[in-house]
């Protein structure tokens, strides 16, 4: 195995290693289930970086240049660790086939070197420059019934667009991990008042694919006061609620969803993220197997 400057790697504590721990411990569990199939095994990253992922002072942190609403990002406490790409690539027994989609060039030039680093595998690396709705929204009208895959959604902010998400249900074999932004996005579009700016309504709609999350997230309340004047009360929905809603879109396409997602939070305990997943098959017995590995790898996440 070829090696560079970057073959030195530590892991952080943070929540960014929580969630590649339970990507790469349910990628082993798929190929390990799935070794005795007939059907070709892939891995798909939607937002692949570089391979690596860099962390400072111990602590690991996501490049934030990408989100799709500037000045949303919050940073995390910026070392080379492996990214989701290469503990995809080491993931024992193999996937038959490796798809790492990336919209920056210098990344993709990156993403390329992998197959120096992993010689064996060089021939089933697949790197795709382009936006990530696109390239995920062509892969799945593919024939794939005689494939199986695995779709990690890492978005670096609000990116993904439902139309993707229903894209991937309908190919009804592919499980999907998407890191939904409750905190980091979603919340933050919220205001308290319940004016929401256009764009904003926009980038919403997108997301959750639905014009009903302004009647699920806001109640409006009337009340009156000793003097007969109407007062409006605008109470804005929880963390809880949000992150409950956005299940609930899952299941109306997913097979199957997992009940409780893992919640990935900052140093201050504020919520950032809920690491989601959903089924792709349609068979129950392998809805309840991919739902209990998943079930029992998110515990104790959040």
């Amino acid at each position: 195995m070829a090696t560079t400057s970057r073959s030195v790697h530590r892991f952080g504590g943070s929540w960014t290693s929580k969630k590649l721990e339970v990507i790469s411990r349910y990628l082993s569990a798929y190929t390990t289930a799935l070794k005795n199939t007939s059907f070709r095994k892939g891995y798909i990253d939607a937002f692949a970086g570089t391979g690596y992922r860099a962390a400072r002072n111990g602590k690991d942190e996501d490049d934030r240049d990408q989100l799709a609403l500037p000045g949303l990002a919050e940073a995390e406490p910026q070392q080379l660790l492996d990214g989701s790409a290469r503990l995809a690539l080491r993931t024992d027994p193999r996937f038959d086939k490796y798809i790492f989609i990336e919209s920056k060039t210098q990344r993709c030039k990156q993403l390329e070197l992998l197959k120096q680093e992993f010689p064996d595998f060089a021939g089933d690396i697949d790197v795709r420059q382009g936006d990530a709705n696109d390239v995920i929204q062509a892969l799945c009208r593919a024939d794939w019934s005689k494939h199986r895959a695995v779709l990690f959604l890492d978005p670096y902010g609000m990116q993904v667009e439902w139309v993707t998400i229903e894209a991937i249900a309908a190919t009804r074999a592919i499980d999907l991990w998407i890191l939904f932004p409750l905190g980091i996005g979603v919340n933050r579009l919220l205001t308290r008042s319940g004016d929401i700016p256009e764009s904003w309504r926009q980038r919403l709609d997108l997301l959750l694919g639905s014009t009903d999350w302004y009647d699920a997230f806001y109640d409006v309340q009337v009340t009156t006061d000793l003097f007969g004047n109407e007062r409006e009360k605008v109470i804005k929905a929880t963390t809880g609620k949000i992150g409950d809603y956005f299940l609930d879109r899952l299941r109306a396409v997913f097979p199957a969803v997992a009940p409780r997602p893992g919640v990935l939070r900052n140093s201050t305990n504020c919520p950032l993220y809920l690491l989601c997943f959903a089924v792709g098959s349609e068979s129950k017995a392998g809805q309840r197997i991919a739902l209990s590995i998943a079930n029992h790898i998110l515990k104790g996440v959040g």
